[in-house]
Parts: structure tokens; C-alpha cells; sequence
């Protein structure tokens, strides 16, 4: 009988001992998954710059191509050749 009463404290002991670690890892778990948000919310934050970035890259290539700088001298011949097409299309339609 002291034997069966041995291996049910043993028992006890190791489901104890199970569950403490169940209850460390949930809280670990827990604490992971936040950092995976926070991590989520930051690379989403980071995505929204480099997309900003990109734009103003655009805008400053564009503006120095307009402004006739001569890295851009071929973009800057296209633009103005388009802009005359554009504005003649325009006489033509207040001509008819």
C-alpha cells in the first residue's frame, strides 16, 4: 500500500510540476505574441515610410527633371515635348 501511496505522490508531484511549466510557457506565449504584434504594427510602420520615401524620390527625380538638371536632360526634353503635345491639343480644341 505504501508503494501505491509513493507513486501517487510521485504522480502528483510531476503533474504539478507539468503544470507549472504549462502555466510558464502560456505566460511565455503570451508575452510572444505581443512582441509579434508590436514587431507586425512596426514592419507595417516601416513598409508606410518606404512607400513615402519612394513617392518623394519621384517627385524630387520629376522636379529636377523639369528644372533641367543634367542627369535628367533626355526626361527633361520628354516632359517638355509632352507638355508642348498637351497644350497644342488644348489650342485645338478652343479652336473648334
Amino acid at each position: 500500500m505504501s508503494e501505491i501511496a509513493q507513486i501517487i505522490d510521485s504522480l502528483e508531484s510531476k503533474i504539478g510540476s507539468l503544470l507549472n511549466k504549462i502555466s510558464g510557457l502560456e505566460e511565455k506565449n503570451m508575452v510572444l505574441e505581443g512582441e509579434l504584434k508590436k514587431s507586425a504594427i512596426s514592419y507595417q510602420d516601416q513598409l508606410n515610410v518606404i512607400e513615402t520615401l519612394k513617392k518623394d524620390y519621384e517627385s524630387l527625380k520629376l522636379t529636377n527633371a523639369l528644372l533641367g538638371s543634367e542627369d535628367y536632360k533626355r526626361d527633361t526634353k520628354l516632359k517638355i515635348n509632352s507638355l508642348i503635345r498637351d497644350i497644342d491639343s488644348c489650342i485645338a480644341q478652343l479652336s473648334d
